[in-house]
């Protein structure tokens, strides 16, 4: 499987919208909330998503251009990596990190912080990275990883 990482471009924002739903729906459901869930959804909708295209790096990973995963590098911290359900444990997200931490080095970034869902927890650990904190609002718990 040859999977494709670029930079996000703003007629991409529909598709990065519907991954993320399809993602939080389905695979964070289990750990969160209905009430969760519809409030990080909220803040993926295609209008948002431009906002984001605006004030972070994204990329986006394509499978026979078709786009299946996202992630951004914000500053020092990887936020809004999402697999699309159907294509998550092929090493999409992998790849998408790949390039979220080569952009971060270009940067003259040394430390990521990961803001990481329960659910992606084991990916990151996986990746290296290890729990910091965990951070509570309201019924949303976030794991802090580092590098």
């Amino acid at each position: 499987m040859d999977v494709l990482i670029r930079q996000a471009r703003s007629e991409d924002t529909t598709a990065i919208s519907q991954v993320i739903v399809a993602a939080v729906r389905e695979s964070n459901g289990q750990d969160y909330p209905a009430s969760a869930i519809e409030s990080v959804m909220a803040n993926f909708t295609p209008e948002r998503v431009i906002e984001l295209l605006q004030k972070r790096l994204v990329f986006v990973a394509l499978l026979d251009d078709e786009i299946v995963g996202t992630g951004a590098l914000d500053g020092h911290a990887v936020r809004s990596l999402f697999v699309a359900p159907r294509q998550q444990r092929k090493g999409i997200g992998q790849a998408l990190m790949g390039q979220i931490e080569k952009a971060a080095l270009e940067r003259g970034v040394e430390a990521l912080l990961v803001p990481s869902s329960l659910t992606a927890e084991r990916f990151y650990a996986r990746l290296g990275y290890r729990l910091l904190r965990e951070q509570v609002h309201g019924e949303e718990r976030t794991l802090i990883a580092h590098l």
